[in-house]
């Protein structure tokens, strides 16, 4: 992968992709992780002398303007960030006026365009639109780690068009996660949580021969449990995926780790009756909210002495505080394991309760990727990180 060290940005302006897919309440920024995680590579072209024309999209607008959808909040976050004025382009990115802001820019200075999913052609990598973005710099660089699996238009279509190399979040990324694949040290102990066996089904496989244990909670729990004949009551669980769930037991059961006890809910509610009843008899009308309190003492057990250790998703319900110990306990556990175990977190949940715990400085990396750090640990390309070849 080309990085920065390998592009010549000097007095140039540089098209940055960068990923500003925050969380918004209104007007109001709730969760600025990701534009500060884009300030080395910002103020690094910055003090290049580079001008700075920055791209992102923000929610899932319909290939159009949406107010609700509009970046120009997060431009007035980045300059606070910043600490220098960064100036909104309002028009749509592919359009003449747009061209002509970019042109005008000085060195030393930062726009940000709009929103550019309100392009229709953006999740089609349309050519035009590549084109159109091509015009608006001298080089592209990709630090938008999280839309990296993305094959779009500014992601991988304008790369081919323009000078290119990936930003210092990007190169930080890749290299953190391909540690979880090429020579992991021993013992290596991976957390599986979340809702599906069916979204993160892959990982499991790809990742399930090279490790030493693979603890899985949260409600794709049940599916392996009920697979093994047990009782889970309304808990969350696939169907189809029972023979799976079977075949990966059969095969890898010395390495899984399922829960044994569970935090039951009489409703899907933070004001649900509890008790902690056996996973696999959970009473029919009741359903798992949590891992128990054995097991939440099992996981952890299973994660000392790793020397990496790999966490993505919640144990339990997560957004209702009720249901949050076993996450929180998980984060506690991993971040008590030290300097001397390599550890990764990725998943919003998972890098809320590391961050919620005050804990996150002694965790190795915390990945900005959800999608893009699955399919990479599924062993799949990234079409934004192969374009930076």
């Amino acid at each position: 992968m080309q990085t920065l060290d390998h592009l010549n940005t000097q007095n140039k302006r540089v098209l940055v992709r960068v990923d500003y897919n925050v969380p918004l309440k209104g007007d109001v920024i709730q969760d600025d992780t990701r534009i500060q995680a884009s300030l080395p590579t910002l103020q690094k072209l910055l003090d290049g002398g580079s001008s700075v024309l920055l791209m992102s999209h923000l929610g899932r607008p319909k290939g159009g303007y949406e107010a609700k959808y509009s970046l120009k909040p997060v431009a007035a976050r980045l300059s606070e960030l910043l600490g220098k004025p960064v100036k909104f382009i309002e028009s749509l990115p592919s359009s003449p006026e747009t061209l002509a802001a970019a042109q005008a820019l000085q060195p030393g200075e930062v726009a940000l365009l709009e929103n550019v999913r309100f392009e229709p052609g953006e999740e089609k990598n349309d050519a035009a639109l590549n084109d159109a973005l091509a015009k608006l710099g001298d080089a592209f660089v990709l630090d938008a780690f999280g839309s990296a699996h993305r094959a779009h238009s500014s992601v991988s279509g304008v790369a081919g068009l323009l000078p290119h190399a990936g930003g210092l979040l990007l190169e930080q990324e890749v290299t953190a996660l391909s540690k979880l694949l090429d020579g992991a040290e021993k013992p290596y102990v991976v957390i599986i949580g979340g809702a599906k066996v069916s979204d993160k089904l892959l990982v499991i496989e790809n990742l399930l021969p090279t490790v030493d244990r693979m603890l899985i909670g949260g409600g794709m729990a049940y599916t392996f449990v009920k697979a093994q004949g047990g009782r889970i009551g309304k808990s969350i669980h696939e169907d189809d995926f029972l023979d799976k769930a079977r075949e990966l037991l059969s095969t890898y059961g010395d390495k899984i780790v399922l829960p044994t006890d569970t935090l039951a809910g009489d409703a899907f509610s933070n004001d649900a009756n509890t008790r902690v009843v056996p996973t696999a008899d959970i009473p029919d009308d009741w359903e798992g909210m949590d891992i128990g309190p054995d097991s939440q003492k099992a996981f952890t057990a299973a994660l000392q002495g790793a020397k990496t250790v790999f966490w993505n998703g919640p144990m339990g319900v997560f957004e209702f505080e009720k249901f949050a110990s076993g996450t929180n306990a998980i984060a506690k556990a991993v971040a008590d394991l030290g300097p001397d175990t390599y550890s990764v977190i990725g998943g919003g949940d998972s890098v809320s309760a590391i961050n919620k715990s005050g804990q996150a400085d002694r965790v190795s990396h915390i990945s900005t990727g959800g999608g893009a750090s699955l399919e990479l640990l599924e062993g799949k390309k990234l079409p934004g990180v192969e374009a930076m070849a």
